[in-house]
């Protein structure tokens, strides 16, 4: 079942990826990635989580966008996957490409002293 489950989650993934990125025509949905996605042994909800670039009030307009697309999306995925019952969709910002980024810029802060450039004499 786990591994159905699995399946189902990449398959939405996918789809609603296509979705947003080339069907729903909302200018507040610019680059944003979908993650990953969480599917609940029911079938009744799916987690899609997504992330951008970008301040806190970019972020609100995204999620708005998004919230705005859902019940097209929805229906988008009734067409595509091949379950009774499409999952609610609830979407939900990921923090993580937005840390690795951070992550990064902080790494590159860092200063090598000269002369130590990684290699032993």
């Amino acid at each position: 079942m786990a591994d159905k489950l699995g399946r189902l989650a990449e398959e939405i993934k996918r789809e609603v990826s296509s979705i947003i990125a080339k069907e729903v025509k909302d200018p507040r949905l610019g680059m944003i990635s979908i993650t990953d996605v969480n599917v609940s042994r029911d079938l009744s909800w799916a987690k899609v989580y997504y992330s951008q670039l970008g301040g806190e009030e970019e972020r609100a307009n995204t999620l708005e966008g998004l919230n705005r697309a859902k019940g097209f999306v929805r229906t988008e995925l009734a067409k595509r996957l091949r379950v009774r019952h499409t999952p609610e969709i609830i979407f939900q910002f990921d923090p993580s490409l937005e840390q690795g980024a951070k992550m990064d810029a902080l790494l590159r802060t860092l200063h090598v002293p000269e002369g130590d450039e990684g290699g032993h004499e």
